[in-house]
Protein backbone atom coordinates (compact mmCIF):
# COMPACT_ATOMS: atom_id res chain seq x y z
CA UNK A 1 0.00 0.00 0.00
CA UNK A 2 3.03 2.49 1.42
CA UNK A 3 4.14 1.97 -2.48
CA UNK A 4 0.59 3.22 -4.04
CA UNK A 5 0.94 6.33 -1.96
CA UNK A 6 3.14 9.57 -4.03
CA UNK A 7 3.74 12.46 -3.11
CA UNK A 8 1.96 15.14 -4.92
CA UNK A 9 1.60 19.11 -4.08
CA UNK A 10 -1.73 20.18 -4.36
CA UNK A 11 -1.16 23.73 -5.87
CA UNK A 12 -3.82 26.09 -6.16
CA UNK A 13 -3.30 26.42 -10.28
CA UNK A 14 -3.38 22.86 -10.88
CA UNK A 15 -5.66 21.18 -13.45
CA UNK A 16 -8.86 19.83 -11.66
CA UNK A 17 -9.32 15.47 -11.64
CA UNK A 18 -12.49 14.75 -13.44
CA UNK A 19 -12.21 11.03 -13.53
CA UNK A 20 -15.43 8.95 -12.02
CA UNK A 21 -13.57 6.78 -10.35
CA UNK A 22 -11.40 9.18 -8.25
CA UNK A 23 -12.33 10.69 -4.67
CA UNK A 24 -10.60 13.98 -3.67
CA UNK A 25 -9.82 15.78 -0.67
CA UNK A 26 -10.74 11.65 1.69
CA UNK A 27 -9.24 13.37 5.28
CA UNK A 28 -8.00 10.80 7.81
CA UNK A 29 -6.78 11.10 11.13
CA UNK A 30 -5.01 8.49 13.44
CA UNK A 31 -3.72 7.84 16.13
CA UNK A 32 -1.31 4.75 17.31
CA UNK A 33 2.08 3.91 18.91
CA UNK A 34 4.11 6.00 16.71
CA UNK A 35 4.14 8.22 13.47
CA UNK A 36 5.01 5.36 11.16
CA UNK A 37 2.18 3.00 12.29
CA UNK A 38 -0.20 5.62 12.35
CA UNK A 39 0.52 6.53 8.41
CA UNK A 40 0.40 2.81 7.71
CA UNK A 41 -3.16 2.60 9.17
CA UNK A 42 -4.16 5.87 7.34
CA UNK A 43 -3.25 4.63 4.25
CA UNK A 44 -5.74 1.38 4.90
CA UNK A 45 -8.17 3.70 6.51
CA UNK A 46 -8.28 6.17 3.68
CA UNK A 47 -9.49 2.92 0.97
CA UNK A 48 -11.89 2.10 2.81
CA UNK A 49 -13.62 5.51 3.18
CA UNK A 50 -12.95 6.24 -0.41
CA UNK A 51 -14.18 3.08 -1.61
CA UNK A 52 -17.53 4.13 0.81
CA UNK A 53 -17.60 7.80 -0.54
CA UNK A 54 -17.61 6.21 -3.87
CA UNK A 55 -20.31 3.48 -3.46
CA UNK A 56 -22.92 6.54 -2.21
CA UNK A 57 -21.87 8.61 -5.10
CA UNK A 58 -22.49 6.24 -7.61
CA UNK A 59 -24.58 3.99 -6.25
CA UNK A 60 -26.82 4.69 -3.11
CA UNK A 61 -26.68 5.86 0.60
CA UNK A 62 -28.17 2.52 0.95
CA UNK A 63 -25.15 0.77 -0.75
CA UNK A 64 -22.59 2.55 0.63
CA UNK A 65 -24.04 1.73 4.29
CA UNK A 66 -24.41 -2.03 3.17
CA UNK A 67 -20.52 -2.33 1.94
CA UNK A 68 -19.19 -0.17 4.96
CA UNK A 69 -19.99 -3.05 7.15
CA UNK A 70 -18.50 -5.99 5.18
CA UNK A 71 -15.45 -4.21 2.56
CA UNK A 72 -12.37 -4.88 4.37
CA UNK A 73 -8.90 -3.31 3.35
CA UNK A 74 -7.69 -6.31 1.67
CA UNK A 75 -10.76 -6.88 -0.21
CA UNK A 76 -10.59 -3.47 -1.75
CA UNK A 77 -6.77 -2.95 -2.05
CA UNK A 78 -6.73 -5.23 -5.29
CA UNK A 79 -9.85 -2.36 -6.70
CA UNK A 80 -7.14 0.57 -5.80
CA UNK A 81 -5.22 2.29 -8.75
CA UNK A 82 -3.14 4.82 -6.92
CA UNK A 83 -3.25 7.08 -4.12
CA UNK A 84 -2.13 10.36 -4.15
CA UNK A 85 -1.10 12.60 -0.62
CA UNK A 86 -2.62 16.06 -0.95
CA UNK A 87 -1.56 18.14 2.45
CA UNK A 88 0.14 15.99 5.69
CA UNK A 89 1.11 16.04 8.95
CA UNK A 90 2.52 14.12 11.37
CA UNK A 91 3.34 13.84 15.14
CA UNK A 92 4.34 11.10 17.68
CA UNK A 93 2.01 8.51 17.66
CA UNK A 94 -0.75 10.73 15.23
CA UNK A 95 -1.13 10.84 11.45
CA UNK A 96 -2.86 13.19 9.46
CA UNK A 97 -3.13 13.63 6.04
CA UNK A 98 -5.87 14.65 2.94
CA UNK A 99 -5.57 12.07 0.51
CA UNK A 100 -7.04 11.45 -3.99
CA UNK A 101 -7.66 7.81 -4.14
CA UNK A 102 -8.23 6.50 -7.39
CA UNK A 103 -9.52 3.00 -8.18
CA UNK A 104 -9.23 0.79 -11.54
CA UNK A 105 -12.19 1.60 -13.81
CA UNK A 106 -13.04 -1.46 -15.35
CA UNK A 107 -12.54 -3.41 -11.83
CA UNK A 108 -15.01 -1.17 -10.50
CA UNK A 109 -17.52 -1.43 -13.33
CA UNK A 110 -17.91 -5.09 -13.24
CA UNK A 111 -18.00 -4.33 -9.00
CA UNK A 112 -20.96 -2.12 -9.75
CA UNK A 113 -22.38 -4.12 -12.29
CA UNK A 114 -22.78 -6.97 -9.79
CA UNK A 115 -25.05 -4.51 -7.71
CA UNK A 116 -27.20 -3.84 -10.60
CA UNK A 117 -25.81 -0.40 -11.35
CA UNK A 118 -24.73 0.44 -14.86
CA UNK A 119 -22.24 3.12 -15.76
CA UNK A 120 -22.22 5.29 -18.26
CA UNK A 121 -18.82 4.09 -20.52
CA UNK A 122 -17.44 7.97 -20.09
CA UNK A 123 -18.02 11.08 -18.00
CA UNK A 124 -20.03 13.89 -19.14
CA UNK A 125 -18.65 17.09 -20.74
CA UNK A 126 -17.65 19.50 -17.08
CA UNK A 127 -19.78 21.90 -16.44
CA UNK A 128 -18.26 24.89 -14.65
CA UNK A 129 -20.61 26.61 -12.16
CA UNK A 130 -20.39 30.25 -10.32
CA UNK A 131 -22.28 29.76 -7.23
CA UNK A 132 -23.93 34.18 -6.56
CA UNK A 133 -25.40 34.47 -3.58
CA UNK A 134 -28.24 37.47 -3.38
CA UNK A 135 -27.32 38.43 0.14
CA UNK A 136 -29.35 40.58 2.25
CA UNK A 137 -26.58 43.32 2.62
CA UNK A 138 -24.75 42.27 -0.61
CA UNK A 139 -24.24 40.09 -3.24
CA UNK A 140 -21.29 37.53 -2.97
CA UNK A 141 -19.59 35.49 -5.37
CA UNK A 142 -16.50 35.11 -3.97
CA UNK A 143 -16.21 35.98 -0.31
CA UNK A 144 -17.15 33.13 1.54
CA UNK A 145 -20.83 32.38 1.78
CA UNK A 146 -22.89 29.29 2.58
CA UNK A 147 -24.25 28.85 -0.89
CA UNK A 148 -20.69 28.68 -2.16
CA UNK A 149 -19.37 26.32 0.76
CA UNK A 150 -22.63 24.09 -0.21
CA UNK A 151 -21.33 23.80 -4.19
CA UNK A 152 -17.30 23.46 -2.61
CA UNK A 153 -18.37 20.62 -0.21
CA UNK A 154 -20.40 18.59 -3.20
CA UNK A 155 -17.12 17.72 -4.58
CA UNK A 156 -18.59 17.27 -7.87
CA UNK A 157 -15.61 17.08 -9.85
CA UNK A 158 -15.50 13.87 -10.21
CA UNK A 159 -18.99 13.25 -10.65
CA UNK A 160 -20.97 11.28 -13.82
CA UNK A 161 -21.19 15.03 -14.79
CA UNK A 162 -18.08 16.66 -13.46
CA UNK A 163 -19.19 19.85 -11.11
CA UNK A 164 -16.18 22.45 -10.95
CA UNK A 165 -16.60 25.40 -9.12
CA UNK A 166 -13.70 28.17 -9.38
CA UNK A 167 -11.10 28.32 -7.06
CA UNK A 168 -11.91 31.77 -5.93
CA UNK A 169 -7.74 32.90 -6.00
CA UNK A 170 -6.53 36.25 -7.62
CA UNK A 171 -6.94 35.94 -11.32
CA UNK A 172 -10.70 34.76 -10.38
CA UNK A 173 -11.72 37.45 -9.02
CA UNK A 174 -9.47 39.62 -11.92
CA UNK A 175 -11.64 37.69 -14.67
CA UNK A 176 -15.13 38.24 -13.29
CA UNK A 177 -16.85 40.50 -10.68
CA UNK A 178 -20.22 39.56 -9.09
CA UNK A 179 -22.43 42.24 -11.01
CA UNK A 180 -20.84 40.73 -14.30
CA UNK A 181 -21.99 36.94 -13.00
CA UNK A 182 -25.19 38.43 -12.48
CA UNK A 183 -25.67 40.25 -15.58
CA UNK A 184 -23.96 37.39 -17.89
CA UNK A 185 -21.61 39.47 -19.18
CA UNK A 186 -20.17 37.70 -22.18
CA UNK A 187 -16.89 38.69 -22.18
CA UNK A 188 -16.07 37.87 -18.40
CA UNK A 189 -18.06 35.17 -18.78
CA UNK A 190 -16.04 33.68 -21.36
CA UNK A 191 -12.70 34.58 -19.60
CA UNK A 192 -13.54 32.62 -16.20
CA UNK A 193 -15.08 29.93 -18.59
CA UNK A 194 -11.67 30.02 -20.88
CA UNK A 195 -9.85 29.68 -17.33
CA UNK A 196 -10.91 26.66 -16.66
CA UNK A 197 -11.76 25.05 -19.73
CA UNK A 198 -14.96 23.90 -19.57
CA UNK A 199 -17.19 23.43 -22.47
CA UNK A 200 -20.11 24.61 -20.65
CA UNK A 201 -20.75 27.52 -17.83
CA UNK A 202 -23.66 28.21 -15.47
CA UNK A 203 -24.58 31.15 -13.02
CA UNK A 204 -25.87 29.22 -9.83
CA UNK A 205 -28.36 32.16 -7.62
CA UNK A 206 -29.52 31.77 -4.13
CA UNK A 207 -31.14 33.99 -1.65
CA UNK A 208 -33.49 33.04 1.53
CA UNK A 209 -37.22 33.65 0.98
CA UNK A 210 -40.24 32.15 2.44
CA UNK A 211 -38.39 29.78 5.33
CA UNK A 212 -36.15 28.26 2.28
CA UNK A 213 -33.55 29.05 -0.22
CA UNK A 214 -34.83 30.27 -3.42
CA UNK A 215 -32.33 28.85 -6.27
CA UNK A 216 -32.34 30.09 -9.77
CA UNK A 217 -29.57 28.18 -12.43
CA UNK A 218 -29.59 28.97 -16.00
CA UNK A 219 -27.16 28.22 -19.02
CA UNK A 220 -26.48 26.33 -21.86
CA UNK A 221 -24.83 23.21 -21.38
CA UNK A 222 -23.42 19.93 -24.33
CA UNK A 223 -26.86 18.73 -22.28
CA UNK A 224 -29.16 21.56 -23.43
CA UNK A 225 -30.27 24.25 -21.78
CA UNK A 226 -30.69 24.69 -18.19
CA UNK A 227 -33.35 27.14 -16.67
CA UNK A 228 -34.09 25.91 -12.65
CA UNK A 229 -35.80 28.16 -10.66
CA UNK A 230 -37.28 26.44 -6.95
CA UNK A 231 -37.53 26.94 -3.41
CA UNK A 232 -35.85 24.02 -1.45
CA UNK A 233 -36.57 23.31 2.36
CA UNK A 234 -34.73 21.28 4.50
CA UNK A 235 -36.01 18.90 7.22
CA UNK A 236 -34.56 20.47 9.93
CA UNK A 237 -35.09 24.07 8.64
CA UNK A 238 -31.68 25.88 8.04
CA UNK A 239 -30.83 27.37 5.01
CA UNK A 240 -27.56 25.47 5.14
CA UNK A 241 -28.96 22.22 4.80
CA UNK A 242 -31.49 23.82 2.12
CA UNK A 243 -28.12 24.85 0.18
CA UNK A 244 -26.39 21.36 0.54
CA UNK A 245 -30.07 19.78 -0.89
CA UNK A 246 -30.26 21.56 -3.53
CA UNK A 247 -26.91 21.79 -4.83
CA UNK A 248 -27.57 17.70 -4.76
CA UNK A 249 -30.93 17.33 -5.81
CA UNK A 250 -29.33 19.55 -9.48
CA UNK A 251 -26.41 16.99 -9.25
CA UNK A 252 -28.65 14.04 -9.66
CA UNK A 253 -30.71 16.41 -12.30
CA UNK A 254 -27.38 16.44 -14.55
CA UNK A 255 -26.65 12.88 -14.08
CA UNK A 256 -30.51 12.25 -15.13
CA UNK A 257 -30.45 14.23 -18.27
CA UNK A 258 -26.59 12.87 -19.22
CA UNK A 259 -27.30 9.06 -18.76
CA UNK A 260 -30.88 9.90 -20.95
CA UNK A 261 -28.53 11.56 -23.52
CA UNK A 262 -26.19 8.47 -23.34
CA UNK A 263 -29.12 6.05 -23.58
CA UNK A 264 -30.65 8.06 -26.91
CA UNK A 265 -26.60 7.78 -28.62
CA UNK A 266 -26.77 3.86 -27.83
CA UNK A 267 -29.94 3.94 -29.20
CA UNK A 268 -29.10 5.75 -32.40
CA UNK A 269 -25.57 3.53 -32.54
CA UNK A 270 -27.55 0.45 -32.30
CA UNK A 271 -30.46 1.47 -35.11
CA UNK A 272 -27.49 2.43 -37.30
CA UNK A 273 -25.17 -0.95 -36.75
CA UNK A 274 -28.80 -2.68 -37.49
CA UNK A 275 -28.89 -0.65 -40.65
CA UNK A 276 -25.76 -1.42 -41.61
CA UNK A 277 -25.85 -5.32 -40.82
CA UNK A 278 -29.36 -5.25 -42.85
CA UNK A 279 -27.44 -3.96 -46.22
CA UNK A 280 -24.52 -6.22 -45.51
CA UNK A 281 -24.08 -9.37 -47.53
CA UNK A 282 -22.89 -12.43 -46.85
CA UNK A 283 -23.54 -16.14 -48.67
CA UNK A 284 -23.75 -19.58 -47.51
CA UNK A 285 -23.72 -22.40 -49.13
CA UNK A 286 -26.80 -24.22 -49.22
CA UNK A 287 -28.47 -28.23 -50.67
CA UNK A 288 -31.50 -28.33 -52.06
CA UNK A 289 -32.97 -31.51 -52.73
CA UNK A 290 -35.92 -32.08 -55.07
CA UNK A 291 -37.10 -35.03 -57.05
CA UNK A 292 -37.84 -33.67 -60.76
CA UNK A 293 -37.10 -30.57 -62.67
CA UNK A 294 -40.55 -29.43 -62.35
CA UNK A 295 -40.30 -28.70 -58.90
CA UNK A 296 -36.13 -27.02 -58.81
CA UNK A 297 -37.66 -24.76 -60.87
CA UNK A 298 -40.24 -24.12 -58.66
CA UNK A 299 -38.35 -23.81 -55.57
CA UNK A 300 -35.55 -21.64 -57.14
CA UNK A 301 -38.39 -19.45 -58.35
CA UNK A 302 -39.42 -19.48 -54.57
CA UNK A 303 -35.78 -18.46 -53.56
CA UNK A 304 -35.24 -16.00 -55.97
CA UNK A 305 -38.17 -13.98 -54.40
CA UNK A 306 -37.49 -14.25 -51.43
CA UNK A 307 -36.95 -10.65 -49.55
CA UNK A 308 -33.23 -10.02 -48.96
CA UNK A 309 -32.24 -12.98 -51.31
CA UNK A 310 -29.44 -11.28 -53.58
CA UNK A 311 -28.17 -13.70 -55.84
CA UNK A 312 -28.32 -17.63 -56.31
CA UNK A 313 -25.14 -19.53 -58.25
CA UNK A 314 -25.69 -22.97 -58.90
CA UNK A 315 -22.38 -25.33 -57.54
CA UNK A 316 -23.86 -28.44 -58.49
CA UNK A 317 -26.36 -29.99 -60.04
CA UNK A 318 -28.00 -33.67 -60.48
CA UNK A 319 -31.26 -35.00 -61.06
CA UNK A 320 -31.92 -35.55 -56.95
CA UNK A 321 -30.57 -32.19 -55.76
CA UNK A 322 -28.69 -28.76 -56.08
CA UNK A 323 -26.04 -27.13 -54.20
CA UNK A 324 -26.41 -23.67 -54.55
CA UNK A 325 -24.67 -20.60 -52.92
CA UNK A 326 -27.12 -18.32 -51.44
CA UNK A 327 -26.33 -14.60 -51.27
CA UNK A 328 -28.51 -12.43 -48.93
CA UNK A 329 -28.30 -9.40 -46.58
CA UNK A 330 -29.54 -8.83 -43.10
CA UNK A 331 -29.31 -11.55 -40.38
CA UNK A 332 -29.91 -15.43 -40.97
CA UNK A 333 -33.46 -15.14 -38.76
CA UNK A 334 -34.52 -13.03 -40.87
CA UNK A 335 -33.88 -14.76 -43.91
CA UNK A 336 -35.43 -17.73 -42.55
CA UNK A 337 -38.43 -15.86 -42.04
CA UNK A 338 -39.10 -14.88 -45.31
CA UNK A 339 -38.05 -18.58 -46.73
CA UNK A 340 -41.24 -19.29 -44.62
CA UNK A 341 -43.13 -16.53 -46.34
CA UNK A 342 -42.55 -17.64 -49.40
CA UNK A 343 -43.61 -21.22 -48.64
CA UNK A 344 -39.67 -22.37 -47.80
CA UNK A 345 -38.01 -23.85 -44.68
CA UNK A 346 -34.59 -22.90 -44.05
CA UNK A 347 -32.78 -25.50 -41.45
CA UNK A 348 -29.21 -26.30 -40.50
CA UNK A 349 -28.54 -30.38 -40.21
CA UNK A 350 -25.09 -30.31 -38.55
CA UNK A 351 -23.46 -27.94 -40.51
CA UNK A 352 -25.33 -28.20 -43.82
CA UNK A 353 -27.78 -25.94 -44.42
CA UNK A 354 -31.09 -27.21 -46.10
CA UNK A 355 -34.19 -25.74 -47.93
CA UNK A 356 -37.25 -27.47 -48.69
CA UNK A 357 -40.86 -26.57 -49.48
CA UNK A 358 -43.15 -26.76 -46.20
Amino acid sequence: VALLASVTGAGAAGPVETSIFAVQGVEVDVTSTDAAAAKNQALMDVQVKAFITLAERLGSPELAQDLAGKMKPEEIAPYLKSLSIEQETSAPGRYIGKFTVRFLPAKMQKFYEAYGIRLPSKQADPILVLPVWRGKEANQLWEDNLWRKAWLDLKGEQGIVPVIVPLGDYDDTEAIGVEAALNNDPIKVEAIRRRYDAPSLLIAQAQEKDGGLHVYIEGETKLGKVTLNKIYTAEDGSIESAAALAVQKFQGLLVEAYKKSEARAAAAAAEAEAEKDANRTRSISVAVPFTSPTEWNRIRSRILTTPNVVGVDVSTLSGEGAVIKLVFSNSMPKLQDNMQRVGLRLSQYGETWVIQPL
